[in-house]
């Protein structure tokens, strides 16, 4: 067989792989809404960047590819591995040479520094490959395991996700779903109704909005596969290739909304809600925010947006949603997002407007302590710039646990609105006055001129001000400009903690 020959078997095995499962199997997966493992990373990458590796893996007539696609490209001109796996082949289901392909992606983005991204769409594992294929997906958890906070990996749940399979998205950084089309469970419907009597649907149990909303499992979910995958496009735009980086810097943009409309955001009155996403969209490059987890935990906001061209991670409580209160829910969702910008160098910015911890037998006995305690853990751990704005309330622990001065908070300053206190005025004078309150002639009337007297003397960013746990009080509309400035003194930030191991955050 000479050269030409050779070549002509070349094109022929490799259109072999790359027509998947065949033309009938690719048309099912088009009437399911979609795309095949081919069409979707042509999709996220820049057109004929993507280089394919272990092509040839597996029997070409039977399992082309092995039912996963592997190999690595640009998006947006920075490389980035992928794995994506092909429910036209088997069903996508993982056996040995399935996991070893996807071992050698993640080995491979490890060793040169790049992001990976998962494509999950798959039957689960091999059956008839038995105790191989449960072996495969052990050494794909350890591989993310041992990559995370050293490089970025996205897991994106474009089918079904079931068993075992979970655990590696699960262990990976940000999980995206797709409405209607994706599910994540650990035992489906029918083992679920077998066990326990209870009938649900596999939308109910593992759907997108499920899990955006009620697990908190997945950070977001698109409306179809291509809005799905464009956000992993916008989310890599925030983050750097690996820990020993620093987010791509872009140029500044001014934002779009008036700083003046700043002075009018936060109510005069302590108990009114408002919007804090206006708050956030006033100071913002452009006044973009990409929000991470917003249908879950919606007292607390957290999210990516770029402020004088640099990348930065916002937190906020919500005083629109369970007056901004701290939650587990919430705790769990700030703790998780903080320590991730702070192992890929993102500086976290914290508005402060909450009234505490929320109160309640269902909060105290689902952990409310250990899952607040979390939030400690994770500021106090955080290293990267962290500036604080305190826009309003900032009561108790709760004050603490928003990153304030005492859990290294860079810098942090006060709008005049704000009330830095160890609880609200009227929780304060019931306490401190009950019996002059008591003994009063009228005690409601006795009661208001003391939660005035209060609120005049210590519901306000004096007091903390002149102990040097507020750095500067500043008119709303200074607001990003203060931001700026901080950011570009704590450029250089540098702070060594004691050598250990690792800690032991309260899980």
């Amino acid at each position: 067989m000479g050269m030409h020959d050779k070549l002509e078997q070349l094109k022929e095995l490799r259109a072999k792989v790359h027509s998947g499962g065949g033309e009938k199997r690719i048309a099912k997966q088009h009437s399911a809404g979609k795309k095949t493992a081919r069409e979707r990373i042509n999709y996220l990458f820049d057109p004929g960047t993507f280089r394919e590796i272990d092509v040839f893996a597996g029997d070409p007539d039977q399992n082309p590819g092995e039912g996963v696609v592997t190999g690595y490209g640009m998006i947006n001109g920075r490389k980035v591995f992928i794995y994506a796996q092909d429910f036209t082949v088997t069903g996508g289901s993982l056996g040995k040479i399935h996991a070893q392909k996807i071992c050698k992606v993640l080995d491979l983005a490890m060793r040169t520094g790049a992001p990976v991204i998962g494509l999950n769409d798959s039957g689960g594992a091999r059956i008839q490959e038995g105790v191989d294929a449960l072996n495969g997906y052990g050494e794909i958890f350890f591989r993310n395991t041992i990559a995370s906070g050293v490089i970025p990996q996205l897991a994106v749940i474009m089918g079904p996700c079931a068993g075992g399979a979970v655990y590696s998205p699960a262990l990976m950084d940000y999980i995206f779903m797709v409405k209607e089309t994706s599910q994540m469970f650990i035992t489906g419907p029918q083992v679920i109704k077998a066990v326990t009597g209870e009938e649900v649907s596999m939308e109910q149990l593992g759907g997108a909005l499920t899990h955006n909303q009620t697990s908190g499992v997945a950070h977001f979910m698109g409306e179809n596969e291509e809005h799905c995958l464009d956000m992993v496009k916008q989310l890599l735009g925030y983050l750097p290739d690996n820990n020993r980086e620093t987010p791509p810097a872009c140029p500044a943009k001014e934002p779009v909304i008036d700083r003046e409309k700043l002075l009018n955001i936060v109510p005069d009155q302590p108990v009114l809600p408002y919007d804090v996403k206006k708050v956030i969209s006033a100071v913002t490059d452009g006044s973009e925010f990409f929000e991470v987890l917003p249908y879950y935990a919606k007292n607390a906001v957290i999210g990516f947006a770029r402020i004088d061209g640099q990348s930065v991670g916002i937190v906020a409580n919500q005083p629109d949603f369970l007056a901004g209160c701290l939650d587990i829910n919430a705790s769990d969702k700030i703790s998780r997002f903080v320590r991730f910008c702070d192992a890929f160098n993102i500086p976290i910015v914290t508005f402060m407007d909450v009234p505490g911890f929320l109160p309640g037998t269902a909060q105290e006995f689902g952990g409310i302590i250990r899952h607040g305690a979390k939030m400690l853990y994770a500021y106090s751990e955080a290293t990267v710039p962290k500036v604080t704005i305190i826009l309003r309330k900032a009561y108790g622990g709760a004050y603490l646990a928003m990153c304030s001065s005492s859990l290294r908070a860079d810098m942090v300053y006060a709008w005049p609105t704000a009330e830095i206190a160890v609880m609200g005025p009227e929780g304060a004078v019931n306490i401190i006055y009950r019996n002059e309150i008591a003994k009063a002639e009228n005690p409601a009337e006795e009661r208001n001129r003391l939660v005035q007297e209060y609120r005049d003397k210590f519901a306000n960013p004096y007091v903390a001000s002149s102990r040097g746990f507020v750095d500067d009080v500043i008119d709303p509309r200074d607001t990003r400009s203060k931001i700026i400035d901080a950011l570009k003194l704590l450029a250089t930030k540098k702070e060594s903690r004691p050598y250990k191991k690792h800690g032991n955050i309260p899980v």
